[in-house]
Parts: structure tokens; C-alpha cells; sequence
């Protein structure tokens, strides 16, 4: 049922007209996705994942990307992989349930609508983990919408516990 609460669509982070990368996130996760330039050999690109900082290039070139995180995460659970024409960076939370706004901090943050929408969806993921846990695994939330305001899923129901 979880895969119902997982995000509709990535966000997309523009640099002037350019897109730099898209992201999504879960509540274990942030995803980054960033589209290849053509014709440059896949043993070239490289991945630099740490605590509060990534970067992403080509060999021998400038970075493409090399900024602070806007959150920290965990970098031993933390990778990367090139798919087709795509590099994934799977960026673990290391708090769970945590909002993220952009995953570059400073960059493309969403707008106060977009990050509201954004807590509601982590928020029903929280509850259908909790549901699932604890009562019946086929309950389904992912039609569920809350009136008034939306608890933080970090803190909901005792918060999350650590792995």
C-alpha cells in the first residue's frame, strides 16, 4: 500500500532555462536525478556523497554540482547509480520523516504550498507504516486528506523510532 503514498512527480531545481536536476523524497529518502551529457564515457562521472555536502562531475572537469545538503544524511547507507542516461543519487535522511524543501541548501527550495503538499503525503506514509505495523496491513490511506493541519510525521504518534 505504501507504493500508493510514494511520490506523484519529481520536482524539478532550473538554473536560469536550464534544468540542473529533479528530486523526490520518502521518509527514509531523497532521490536526485540528474540527466547525463551524451557521448561522455560512464567510468568518467563521478559521485562524492558526504554528511552535509555532495558533489557530481566529470573527471578532469569543474564540478556540475557541489553544495551543501539542505539536511544531513546517513553516508553509509547513502549511493549512487547511473541508469540509462540518468545519475540517482539515493540520499539517506538521517532523520526520518524529515521535510526536506530542496535537497541543495538554498537552492530551489518549494514554495510554502508545494512543501505543505509534500508534508501531507510523508505524513500519510508515517500513518500507513504505523498502521501497517501495528494493526492491519491492508488498510489503504493513499485517498486519506487531512482538514486543518497536518502533524509533523517525525513527532506523530511518539515519533519515529531510530534504526
Amino acid at each position: 500500500m505504501s507504493e500508493k503514498l510514494a511520490p506523484e512527480k519529481r520536482h524539478s531545481f532550473f538554473h536560469g532555462s536550464q534544468k540542473v536536476f529533479e528530486w523526490d523524497q520518502t521518509l527514509d529518502e531523497v532521490n536526485v536525478y540528474i540527466t547525463l551529457p551524451p557521448n561522455v564515457p560512464s567510468k568518467l562521472f563521478y559521485c562524492k556523497i558526504q554528511s552535509k555536502h555532495v558533489e557530481v562531475g566529470i573527471k578532469g572537469n569543474p564540478p556540475y554540482l557541489d553544495h551543501d545538503l539542505s539536511c544531513p544524511v546517513k553516508t553509509d547507507s547513502s549511493f549512487w547509480t547511473l541508469e540509462d542516461d540518468t545519475l540517482h543519487i539515493t540520499l539517506q535522511k538521517r532523520e526520518k520523516g524529515q521535510t526536506w524543501s530542496s535537497p541543495i541548501g538554498g537552492q530551489g527550495q518549494l514554495d510554502p504550498y508545494a512543501a505543505d503538499l509534500e508534508q501531507k503525503r510523508l505524513m500519510l506514509q508515517r500513518f500507513q507504516e504505523e498502521v501497517d505495523k501495528l494493526l492491519n496491513p491492508g488498510f489503504d490511506f493513499s485517498q486519506a486528506q487531512f482538514s486543518g493541519g497536518c502533524p509533523d510525521p517525525r513527532t506523530f504518534m511518539g515519533g519515529i523510532k531510530s534504526d
